[in-house]
């Protein structure tokens, strides 16, 4: 697994510095449209998978901030544009203080691997978190936290490439842990280079070590304020592009167990649960090359308790170039995250084929086939990116995509 430091001392120094510095010159590429190849699908019956026998653990809705939706929900929904100053525009829902949304979002970047880091921090509380495959068979998280803060998100783990376009898309302040030199040039040489926070010297990352595993982890509050305190603009940023309604759109397919397997090492579950209207997170528990043996189990926020369940599942179909190779033999990929896609959107236990379109400085949105916004179910998504090989099995409600690269 490469973890290599660069220019970590330099960096450090950079990222403390009182004042604001020259922004540096770099060219943000043309948001040039380079449609992906349709996803190849093959039909078969659903394959086995183990479902945990205790009763899932349910979200309870009084344990952590719940965002409004009072006065009733526009039956026309927002989005995606023109959203009301009190309406995350990466929830479609009505925050209780608005004064967050006057901020910019903020990424933090999540391990996946060793299992030892599961139960991850602040999960529960992220407006979107993306999972896509890094390399050796792992993937790992990006969180995107605006309309909530954690008081401990992580573990926090290092940057890929595929990072850089969602930095720029969601105008964000980036957490991480340092990244291979080739992937820390790219950051440190963008526009968004006074926005990256790492651990050092006045840094609001922290170490906790409850079991002797050392956890790097950071709080959103804080990660914002240190940006402020520097002299970094904070202020509240152009976020427009989803679109959101409380009622499931018509044409979709019945969708309540999605699985994405993206090697031996990972794969994960999403069960819908009709009583809260959520999908619910279920990880690999060993590394099993036998799909028809796979092992689960539910994943919760060791923050807050509650499992990890969203609104919305998207898997999103997008091109990973080899880009080249660590010391270590593990093959560097370049996600390339601009232009348009097939996708596969899941809510309210339905299906729906959808295009995925982003430039190079905006949020990623749905369209319907004909071209129309795809409506997102007000609240938390998940997205799950994988390669444009990348195959499909179909039972009567159940999907898997196993996961191809490049």
């Amino acid at each position: 697994m490469k973890i290599l430091v660069y220019l970590f001392a330099s960096l450090s120094m950079l990222l403390a510095a009182c004042g604001p510095a020259a922004p540096a010159t770099v060219t943000v590429p043309a948001p040039t449209k380079t449609t992906v190849a349709p996803t190849t699908v093959t039909v078969t019956a659903p394959t086995k998978s183990t479902v945990p026998s205790a009763t899932p653990l349910l979200p309870d809705e009084t344990s952590t901030p719940q965002p409004s939706l009072t006065p009733l929900y526009p039956p026309e929904g927002y989005g995606p544009s023109d959203f009301p100053s009190d309406v995350n525009p990466l929830t479609g829902l009505q925050v209780a203080n608005p004064a967050l949304l006057d901020r910019r979002p903020m990424i933090v970047k999540v391990s996946n691997l060793p299992r030892t880091v599961r139960p991850q921090f602040g999960l529960s509380l992220a407006d979107i978190v993306f999972e896509y495959y890094t390399e050796a068979g792992s993937t790992r998280f990006a969180a995107v936290f605006y309309g909530n803060d954690a008081e401990k998100a992580g573990t926090i783990r290092s940057g890929r490439f595929f990072d850089t376009h969602i930095v720029r898309g969601y105008k964000a302040i980036f957490a991480f842990g340092s990244a291979f030199y080739v992937e820390m040039d790219q950051f440190v040489n963008s526009e968004f280079y006074n926005r990256l926070v790492v651990e050092g010297p006045n840094s609001p990352m922290f170490r906790y070590d409850p079991d002797g595993l050392n956890y790097l982890l950071v709080n959103t509050a804080d990660l914002s304020a240190y940006i402020t305190a520097r002299g970094v603009e904070n202020g509240r940023q152009n976020l427009e592009g989803m679109s959101f309604n409380l009622a499931a759109p018509a044409g979709g397919q019945p969708g309540e167990q999605v699985t994405v397997r993206y090697s031996a090492s990972i794969y994960n579950r999403w069960d819908y649960d009709a009583s809260s209207g959520k999908y619910l997170r279920f990880s690999d528990t060993l590394n099993n090359s036998d799909i028809e043996n796979e092992q689960y189990a539910q994943l919760t926020d060791r923050l807050t308790g509650q499992p990890i369940a969203v609104d919305n599942v998207v898997v999103l179909n997008v091109t990973q170039a080899t880009y080249s190779t660590d010391s270590e033999g593990n093959k560097i990929y370049d996600i390339q995250f601009i232009g348009s896609g097939d996708g596969t959107a899941f809510r309210d236990g339905q299906a729906y084929q959808v295009k995925w379109q982003r430039k190079a400085t905006d949020v990623v949105s749905l369209k319907n086939p004909d071209g129309t916004p795809f409506p997102f179910k007000p609240g938390t998504t998940w997205i799950e990116v994988v390669g444009v090989r990348t195959t499909v099995q179909r039972g009567d409600s159940t999907w898997r995509f196993l996961h191809l690269m490049p």
